[in-house]
């Protein structure tokens, strides 16, 4: 008798209807995420170094490589803190000086009724004055000024280094200087001087015009005067200015007889 053995299939069953049809649809309708790229590895933070100084060490001393530009750069502002400093005291000391003197002038208006002195030429006498020669010329003249001081309590000092001239269109014929005198208040003086010129070159249209005018009786000159003076008030004396006159005459000839046909004088003063 055969012997019959029965063995079991070992193969998987066939999978069901169902859920064969079912996959498809799901996946259809939800696909899957794609896989996400891989991250890049992030760095470590740096490393941090904290430095503590003092806030003196900070702002007072400069690094090494520019202490010198530090040093120039204050040694500038230092001139230039200097130089401004003293513009603004030779400004405020020339403002206190005009102040000053204004004040000085004022006040000695107002107490004293200070008035002007006034100026004249009187006469005048020509000598040298030769004009049919080319040859240089050493004029002379004999000038009188009359100086009149109105003032009641005020005199008035005449000083050294004064100056006289002569001039015709602006050629200076002669020069001389002032006598030094005092001259008291209320008073008038005669004041003579003798401007001389030597070996004096004129032109021939400036000879030419002295002759026309000669011709004429109407010569013109120009007689400028500069005194240093000083004012005594009481007991007192002012500091030292300048008196500056200008005196237009016209005379009638040019010799020792010579006349004045007019006379205008005008003055000016230098405070210092």
């Amino acid at each position: 008798m055969a012997d019959q053995r029965v063995h079991p299939t070992t193969s998987d069953p066939p999978p069901s209807s169902s859920s064969s049809d079912t996959s498809p649809k799901q996946s259809a309708e939800h696909p899957k995420p794609p896989n996400p790229p891989p991250s890049k590895p992030v760095p470590p933070p740096p490393a941090t170094y904290v430095f503590q100084l003092p806030r003196e060490q900070i702002f007072r001393y400069p690094p090494p490589e520019n202490a010198k530009k530090f040093e120039a750069l204050t040694r500038r502002k230092s001139r230039k803190s200097c130089c401004r400093r003293c513009c603004c005291f030779t400004f405020c000391l020339l403002l206190f000086l005009v102040i000053a003197a204004a004040v000085s002038a004022g006040v000695l208006y107002l107490v004293f009724r200070f008035k002007s002195p006034k100026y004249t030429v009187t006469n005048i006498a020509i000598e040298g004055m030769n004009l049919t020669s080319p040859a240089p010329i050493s004029p002379g003249f004999n000038v009188t000024i009359r100086a009149e001081n109105p003032n009641g309590k005020v005199g008035i000092y005449y000083l050294e280094d004064s100056a006289v001239t002569v001039f015709f269109n602006d050629v200076k014929f002669s020069d001389g200087v002032l006598p030094v005198f005092y001259q008291p208040k209320k008073n008038t003086t005669m004041i003579h001087v003798t401007p001389t010129g030597s070996n004096v070159v004129i032109g021939g249209a400036v000879r030419t015009a002295l002759s026309n005018e000669q011709n004429q009786g109407t010569v013109p000159f120009v007689v400028r005067l500069k005194a240093p003076v000083k004012l005594k008030v009481g007991l007192a004396k002012t500091w030292k200015f300048t008196v500056k006159v200008k005196c237009d005459i016209v005379t009638n000839t040019l010799n020792e007889n010579a006349k004045i046909v007019s006379t205008n004088c005008d003055y000016s003063v230098r405070l210092w």
